[in-house]
């Protein structure tokens, strides 16, 4: 019988044979090692699935899904299939720093407390150079409960914490809270740490330990007038919860930032789409 490794890196695939073999390698570089990497290929019809069995690495798992399963439903199905009780989502475009696993499994081990732990990321385009350097984790560097990382979200108007590869989380707590939620594709992860953020702190790191990839072509390019909607719609909840006693001061700060929020994110993708085409 296999043992249970420490972490489950999940790497939930569609027809994303462009970039995979580079996120994979990303992951396997790790300096710390025991973890399983589990390649979920959501009906691929490229070479996806290929690709990931191409390296025949004994920490890859790949499974399949007999039909394409929406987003929030794949990846709810890759954390089932997760075995370690630490989880880390990476998206198939993305990467991972070499030391991202052993900085961030360190204060999880060590401290039960914490439910999420989260460090900077840089923002790369189509050809992994570097466009935005040290992204995210502004004021939330350090440890925190989550009514502060609450309040500091809403101010921003956004998503100052970051995607699910600069995060790390406890498999259990993803089911006690209901894992991705299947209405709000747009918001899965500053949605699922917020939840996750009821159940324990909040610790940022200082250091940049993933890349988030600006490309023309993936789901956020094409979702710009949905994720803005579910973003204010998100800000509005949260400022309603009970639980993270939300001011009415963060909440002005946050509908007034948002407009700038998204702005950002899509000079983001036009900088992206600009280098693409400098480099072709």
């Amino acid at each position: 019988m296999l043992s249970i490794p420490s972490v489950s890196v999940c790497l939930p695939v569609y027809n994303g044979e462009r970039f995979l073999a580079e996120t994979v390698r990303s992951v396997l570089d790790q300096t710390y090692r025991d973890f399983e990497l589990v390649v979920l290929d959501n009906g691929s019809t490229d070479q996806s699935g290929q690709i990931a069995a191409s390296f025949g690495d004994p920490r890859i798992r790949l499974e399949h899904n007999r039909e394409t399963l929406p987003q929030a439903e794949n990846w709810n199905r890759i954390v089932e299939l997760a075995r370690g009780p630490l989880v880390k989502v990476v998206c198939a475009d993305d990467l991972l720093h070499p030391r991202c696993l052993e900085l961030q499994v360190g204060p999880m081990d060590s401290d039960p407390g914490l439910a999420v732990v989260a460090a900077r990321r840089h923002m790369i385009d189509e050809q992994s150079r570097v466009i935005v350097p040290r992204r995210g984790l502004k004021g939330l560097v350090g440890v925190h409960t989550g009514v502060e990382v609450a309040r500091r979200v809403v101010r921003s108007g956004a998503n100052p914490i970051g995607e699910s590869n600069n995060v790390l989380f406890r498999r259990d707590d993803f089911f006690t809270v209901g894992g991705w939620k299947t209405d709000r594709s747009n918001v899965m992860d500053i949605d699922l740490w917020l939840r996750l953020l009821q159940l324990g702190d909040f610790l940022g790191l200082p250091e940049t330990l993933a890349a988030f990839r600006i490309a023309s072509d993936s789901i956020s390019s094409h979702s710009d007038e949905t994720l803005y909607a579910q973003q204010r719609m998100l800000i509005e909840e949260i400022g309603d919860s009970p639980y993270f006693q939300v001011r009415s001061v963060d909440l002005a700060v946050g509908r007034m930032l948002a407009p700038a929020g998204r702005a950002r994110r899509r000079a983001l993708y036009t900088l992206s789409k600009v280098a693409s085409r400098k480099a072709a």
